[in-house]
């Protein structure tokens, strides 16, 4: 694939930017590097290999959920509020 003014130009409507006419060159030189490295991955064969969702053999590991509250975190915090009570913040009502 070929990047040129055309395509830039066209590329820039779409994605609603405007590339000022200093920078235009330089921003086709690197969209043409990016495209270039991505047409080197069709050259890969991967007839052989099987697609997957995951890396991990067996599935996601699972732990068990259990909440830790650690009562030192809440203090530290409560302590910076300018209002708490009863272990929460107090905020000014906003509904009528």
């Amino acid at each position: 694939m070929i990047i040129d003014n055309a395509l830039l130009t066209k590329l820039e409507k779409l994605s609603s930017l405007k590339i000022s006419d200093e920078k235009r060159e330089s921003v086709i030189n690197q969209l043409s590097e990016i495209v270039s490295f991505v047409e080197n991955l069709n050259e890969l064969n991967l007839q052989s290999e099987e697609a997957t969702f995951t890396t991990l053999t067996g599935g996601t590991p699972l732990r068990e959920d259990v909440p830790h509250v650690n009562h030192d975190i809440i203090s530290t915090l409560l302590k910076n509020a300018p209002q708490s009570e009863n272990g929460f913040f107090v905020v000014p009502k906003i509904i009528e």
